[in-house]
């Protein structure tokens, strides 16, 4: 079975699959000509969440049969086109909880004591008064966690909050059990209460086309001016240019991004803004949880080769 690993990923975490011929690049990624070059004998392919797998390089595969994504998030695999050609798609949505989470948290806090922007300030100019009313941020306890999509991370973003005191509420398409809301402690609301309400709003849900630029000038318009918004989704849920002029004209507080919608290219207004938080989207990346999504991966392709689709996770 061949099996080709788009990225340079951590050797070590497919040891379980070495009886197999599994083919790396030799630098950090396969080029487009590379990844063409062994189309033709490619069985299962390994793509990192940031590698397109389009509707070409689907087609130009005969013996492809399974895609095993590196990452929670699929939208960059053509799902319809592999679906279409009875390929099976799989990702990775466990191992990604708890890193995202903590980062998530981490920018939360970080934005809010304006750590960034004061560490900046104290390496690059004269501008830092020490004194008792200076540099003053905003505390956690007591606020409004709004969280946009109540799945494993947003979960486990909501158990964080609630340990540093603050109040959870949070919109998810649908209502989660009882039991979790009274162990989050967590009130379900309209998207639009949740924009009213919340102190941070923090965005977890999955992206698919029709959450595109949820967040947009209309949603932001809704949001309270000291409000701050946390993205560690995807970043095409945000209009970025509506959040520029938001943040521009502080009509919300700040906002804390580790995606952004044309990614890897940053709009130069953000880099401009004292009141934004920027990370080169690093919510997985962790030593460890890059070592458990190649543990995943190797689940999903055991259980491909071994007929057992109910321990896979299938996406399509």
């Amino acid at each position: 079975m061949n099996i080709l690993l788009t990225t340079r990923l951590p050797q070590q975490g497919f040891a379980r699959l070495k009886r197999h011929n599994i083919i790396i690049p030799q630098t950090a990624f396969f080029t487009e000509q590379e990844l063409l070059a062994h189309a033709q004998s490619c069985d299962i392919l390994v793509p990192t969440f940031d590698y397109k797998i389009g509707k070409d390089t689907i087609l130009s595969m005969p013996n492809l049969k399974l895609i095993a994504n590196f990452g929670a998030g699929y939208n960059n695999i053509d799902i319809a086109t592999a679906k279409h050609q009875g390929i099976i798609v799989t990702n990775t949505p466990q191992p990604v909880v708890e890193p995202t989470a903590e980062l998530a948290f981490a920018l939360m806090i970080s934005i809010s004591k304006r750590l960034a922007e004061l560490d900046r300030k104290l390496r690059t100019t004269n501008d830092i008064i020490f004194g008792v009313m200076n540099n003053l941020g905003t505390s956690l306890r007591g606020k409004t966690l709004g969280i946009i999509g109540m799945g494993r991370i947003g979960t486990s973003l909501a158990l964080k909050a609630k340990a540093f005191g603050m109040n959870i509420i949070y919109h998810n398409r649908h209502r989660v059990n009882t039991d979790t809301e009274k162990e989050l402690n967590a009130q379900y609301v309209s998207l639009e209460h949740l924009l009213s309400t919340a102190d941070f709003v923090s965005l977890n849900l999955p992206y698919t086309p029709q959450v595109r630029h949820l967040i947009n000038k209309e949603t932001l318009s809704l949001m309270k001016p000291n409000a701050i918004l946390i993205n560690t989704a995807r970043g095409a849920i945000v209009d970025e240019k509506a959040l520029i002029d938001a943040l521009q004209d502080k009509r919300i507080q700040a906002a804390a991004l580790d995606v952004y919608e044309f990614e890897p290219h940053i709009s130069e207004q953000l880099l401009t803004l004292d009141n934004v938080l920027l990370a080169p989207h690093i919510g997985t990346c962790t030593i460890e949880g890059r070592l458990d999504m190649c543990d995943n991966i190797c689940d999903n392709i055991e259980a491909f080769l071994a007929q057992q689709p109910e321990k896979m996770n299938i996406v399509n």
